[in-house]
């Protein structure tokens, strides 16, 4: 993505630059070229004059009473009401004879312009001439042509027209490329945009997922939009996830499972072959009664396990609606009673009135239930088991403590680890998947999952969902 994105603002780059250098270059070169088209209507003008005067024609009936004309005309943009274009008529030695527009001209000397001098030697002859040199659009210029008569050049008429004229016409030639030019930038600008918001981010949306899968983390398929391309590589992206996470989801768990069976099975095995012997009704009791508690090993194992597989396969919650949280702690309380009275543990709540939450509440009683069970469990008889819930601006915690010997540091790191059980003092160990289920709980609610050692002793459980699922 990183390369891409820097192609892609060097190539706005060149883009840019070349717009730049297009814009410079018909600005630059369109005041010369509105002139030259200005230049070329002006040359026929002076030949039709100047074939005209040959012909014994006085050029003075021509622009008498042309100032005063009326007229209103528009060349596109640009309106135009009075005639732009003069002339003057000078003899074969330069001297002027007749100007249009300027009369005090007459009698001066014109042969060392160089519209005159060529013109009166059989040459294209034509300048551009300041009126103020200080004022670059004071110019005008000058186009000549010869007069004729019996084959010989015996003056020049040269006809002018001031650039002040012309500037209007590209002024608004100027304006019309400019603006076009912004309004393609800015098209060109708006697909870029168009191809980042369609394409881009929807791929970068997509990367981030990958990433995620790749680092172990439940998230769900993320919203790339309507573009087809991107909805189909997100989906199938989302399919091949599925499909490989089921493939090592089956790997991993029928290993973890016949090895987990192979304790209770080879017990149970062992018992069995020995209620084949002559022993004592004692003895064949005790052998029957280890046969039904590794049974119910295996299938409390068997059960668990397929409840925490249904959880991971969730890859967002599920079958979520609002329900009051501390009524559903006090209800885990109650449902673990009879746990906790044949243990001889006391359970107490700390809860406050009402916790409105919005979450799955099978989910979030199994949880508690859960935790509620590893603390009777590892509490000593007559020991108390405390649930209680605090919510603060951003979260609310849910704890479960209970006053047993404490796990240490070690095996609280790795607590909710699927598997991994910690063996109490004088007593068994579990099965190493019900803490793994609290954990699934919580990350489905965009929550966490700890354990750590209270100041007095024991052993806090603690559940921590954001103040996005309190309402």
């Amino acid at each position: 993505m990183r390369l891409t994105r820097v192609t892609l603002f060097f190539i706005s780059l060149i883009m840019g630059l070349g717009f730049y250098r297009l814009t410079d270059y018909l600005l630059e070169d369109l005041e010369a070229q509105t002139l030259q088209a200005t230049e070329e209507s002006m040359i026929d003008s002076s030949q039709l004059l100047a074939n005209f005067v040959g012909n014994d024609h006085d050029l003075a009936d021509i622009f008498q009473g042309v100032e005063a004309r009326e007229f209103e005309a528009r060349i596109f943009a640009v309106p135009k009401n009075k005639v732009g274009i003069n002339a003057y008529l000078t003899d074969d030695k330069g001297i002027v004879l007749f100007d249009s527009a300027n009369p005090k001209n007459v009698g001066k000397d014109f042969s060392k312009w160089s519209d005159v001098y060529k013109t009166l030697r059989g040459k294209y002859g034509a300048r551009s001439s300041r009126s103020d040199e200080k004022n670059p659009a004071s110019s005008i210029m000058y186009v000549g042509a010869p007069i004729r008569r019996e084959g010989s050049i015996t003056g020049c008429l040269s006809v002018y027209k001031a650039q002040s004229d012309v500037l209007p016409f590209v002024r608004e030639r100027r304006q019309t490329i400019i603006w076009s030019v912004i309004f393609i930038g800015l098209g060109i600008l708006a697909l870029i945009v168009a191809v980042f918001i369609w394409l881009f981010r929807p791929v970068g949306k997509l990367t981030t997922y990958a990433r995620a899968i790749t680092r172990g983390e439940r998230r769900s398929k993320p919203v790339v939009g309507l573009g087809r391309e991107v909805n189909t590589l997100a989906n199938a992206l989302h399919d091949m996830r599925e499909s490989l996470e089921g493939r090592q989801y089956a790997e991993r768990y029928i290993q973890t499972l016949t090895h987990e069976l192979k304790s209770p099975l080879a017990a149970i095995q062992g018992a069995a072959e020995l209620l084949n012997e002559d022993m004592p009704q004692a003895d064949r009791a005790r052998f029957v009664g280890n046969i039904r508690s590794q049974t119910k090993r295996c299938e409390e194992l068997i059960h668990q396990l397929l409840e925490l597989s249904a959880l991971e396969a969730q890859t967002h919650l599920e079958n979520s609606h609002q329900f009051d949280l501390a009524a559903r702690c006090q209800k885990s309380l109650d449902e673990m009673s009879p746990l906790a009275d044949s243990s001889g543990v006391t359970l107490v709540a700390g809860l406050p009135e009402k916790i409105p939450f919005f979450g799955n509440e099978p989910l979030i009683g199994s949880a508690l239930n859960h935790l509620l069970e590893n603390a009777i469990q590892f509490s000593p008889k007559g020991g108390q088991v405390t649930l209680s819930a605090i919510r603060s601006e951003d979260d609310i915690t849910i704890s479960v403590t209970d006053e047993g010997q404490g796990i240490p540091d070690f095996a609280a790191e790795r607590a909710f680890e699927r598997f991994y059980s910690y063996r109490k003092e004088g007593g068994g160990k579990g099965n190493g998947l019900g803490l793994a289920f609290v954990k699934e709980v919580a990350e489905l609610h965009q929550g966490s999952a700890s354990i750590t050692p209270p100041p007095d002793g024991g052993t806090n459980a603690q559940l921590t969902f954001p103040v996005a699922n309190v309402s």
